[in-house]
């Protein structure tokens, strides 16, 4: 059982290092992906959205769609593909440091 705690909380730390740096990558200070609901504005900023989709991400269902949306944005922000998408929404703690800690540059909002 402890073993499984440590996988957990080393996932866990993955995934911030990997948002940090994501968001550094961006231009964004990276400190921001450890805050709750203001690292999900500053992503929504990332991809080139308004910050009321946040309200959007709250609703049941509609947040689903949003969140796969919202991924996509980000693949696409960092010239990857929707291939890339759906790694990141199956396979996040493989996916999302190979954006952070891997080649992909920053293109702008939605790799404009």
């Amino acid at each position: 059982m402890i073993g499984l705690l440590i996988i957990y909380f080393a996932v866990i730390v993955l995934l911030l290092a990997s948002m940090w740096a994501v968001f550094a990558k961006a231009g964004k200070p990276g400190w921001t992906a450890l805050i709750p609901i203001y690292n999900l504005i500053i992503l929504l900023e990332i991809v080139g959205k308004p910050w009321w989709w946040l309200f959007l991400m709250l609703i049941p269902l509609v947040n689903v769609v949003f969140a796969i949306w919202t991924y996509n944005l980000l693949s696409k922000s960092f010239g990857k593909s929707e291939g890339f998408t759906v790694g990141l929404l199956l396979l996040s703690f493989i996916f999302l440091p190979i954006l952070a800690f891997g080649e992909a540059q920053y293109k702008g909002p939605a790799g404009s």
